[in-house]
Formats: structure tokens, C-alpha cells, sequence
């Protein structure tokens, strides 16, 4: 299986260093890079990633998407939206809609059930807070989080993508150790089979402050399948060298 990298660059950029970004993304990539590349951006700037990275080795996507099809809900966007602009991934769950925006369980797996509807793949992230870590319940709320999604979108969900991510370790520059995400990962893809007969097509990526120091150590886990990458995929150098770690 090819490793997926993706760069989430949450709520950053601007028009001018995006076209940096991307260029510099571009300059440094093979033509047909070990790993499949990704960048999810805010709304705004879907339509200049689309217009720079069309027919290249870097595929794009969003950051969320509504759980409705249409209607009445302003400052929503629909996964149909987001196939206008030729969106392949989007990402839904994040720790940050979970915490700031309240969105459940139930909210996530809806989310992810639109963009598959849409031919768009879902990034399903889960993890656990410090607080539930300690207390010994990571296992309880990771499943707990996947076990909506694969509820709602049944068969799809080999058709998903899964992200890890350590509320503990986004942002704050402690990472999971490598045995640490892949103890979780395990987990994961041992409910991923008890679900699907093919699950060895869902990728699992770790999404909790990976960087260019600590990413071969990472993808080196047996089941870990890519890296959702924060602040260090809007540096193209650093982010070069963790794709370059997939190889």
C-alpha cells in the first residue's frame, strides 16, 4: 500500500504564500512521487490549488464539509461544492471541530457520509485527549469515534481514509512515541477488519505532530499508512523531507 502524506494548513495562508508554497512543493517532487500527496486548505483557496496543482503529482482537498446536502445553512459548504472544485479528500473530525464547534460522533459520520456521496474521501479523524489517556481510555474513545462512522456509511467505509491524531500531541510539539501510535493504529485496524473484508485498503495515517525529525521513525509502524501533517507541511523544505520519508 502507498503511504498517504497530507498537509492540513488550517486556518493559514494567503494568496501569495500559497503560490510560494505550491511552487516550491512542485520544484521539489518527482514527477511521481513514493507517496500519494495531499493538501487540504481553507474554502478560500480551493480554487487557486486547483488552478496550481491540476494535472501534478499533488492532490487537494478541504478541511471540513457540511453534514447537509443543501439548503438553509449559511456559512455551510456542501460536498458538492467542494466536487466542483475538484476535491479528492476532505477532513472531517478534527480535534478542533470536536472541541471549538461541539461536533459529535454522529455529526462526523454524517460529514463523512456526504463526501462519499460526492466521490470525495473522507478523512476520519479520531484520538483522545491527555486527560482520557490518563485515565486509561484511549482505546474506548478511539473505537468509539471510528464505530459511528463505519455505523452510518456501512460498506463505504473501506472507501475511507483514517487519521490518528493525539489531541495531546497536535500542536503542542509532543509526539506519540513511534510504538505509542502504533499500539493505537493496531487497534484501529483490527476494528477496521472486523468490519470490512478489505480493509487493508483503509489507510491510517498519524496525525499528531509529525515532522521531518521524527517521520521515518513513524512510517517505519506496520500500520501506520501516511501522516496528516499541521504546521510543518506549510514549510515546503520540511515537508519535502516527510514525504520523502514514505519512500
Amino acid at each position: 500500500m502507498r503511504k498517504l502524506i497530507v498537509g492540513n494548513w488550517k486556518m493559514n495562508g494567503s494568496l501569495l504564500s500559497n503560490a510560494d508554497l505550491l511552487r516550491a512543493l512542485r520544484t521539489g517532487l518527482p514527477a511521481e512521487p513514493a507517496a500519494d500527496v495531499a493538501v487540504c486548505v481553507p474554502f478560500p483557496y480551493l480554487a487557486q490549488v486547483q488552478g496550481a496543482c491540476a494535472g501534478g503529482p499533488i492532490a487537494w482537498g478541504a478541511q471540513d464539509v457540511s453534514a447537509h446536502e443543501a439548503g438553509a445553512y449559511t456559512g455551510e459548504v456542501s460536498a458538492s461544492m467542494l466536487r466542483d472544485f475538484g476535491c479528492r479528500y476532505v477532513i472531517v473530525g478534527h480535534s478542533e471541530r470536536r472541541q471549538y464547534h461541539g461536533e459529535t460522533d454522529d455529526v462526523v459520520a454524517r460529514k463523512a457520509q456526504r463526501a462519499l456521496a460526492a466521490g470525495i474521501t473522507p478523512i476520519v479523524c479520531v484520538g483522545e485527549t491527555q486527560a482520557q489517556r490518563d485515565q486509561g481510555d484511549t482505546e474506548f474513545i478511539v473505537k468509539r469515534q471510528l464505530a459511528a462512522v463505519i455505523h452510518v456509511v456501512g460498506h463505504c467505509v473501506s472507501e475511507i481514509v483514517v487519521a490518528y491524531e493525539p489531541v495531546w500531541a497536535i500542536g503542542t510539539g509532543r509526539t506519540a512515541t513511534p510504538e505509542q501510535a502504533q499500539a493505537v493504529h493496531a487497534v484501529l485496524r483490527a476494528q477496521l477488519r472486523a468490519a470490512v473484508p478489505n480493509e487493508r485498503r483503509v489507510r491510517i495515517l498519524y496525525g499528531g505532530s509529525m515532522n521531518a525529525g521524527n517521520a521515518a521513525a513513524l512510517l517505519a509502524q506496520p500500520d501506520i499508512d501516511g501522516g496528516l501533517i499541521g504546521g510543518a507541511s506549510l514549510k515546503a523544505d520540511e515537508f519535502l523531507r516527510i514525504i520523502a520519508a514514505a519512500d
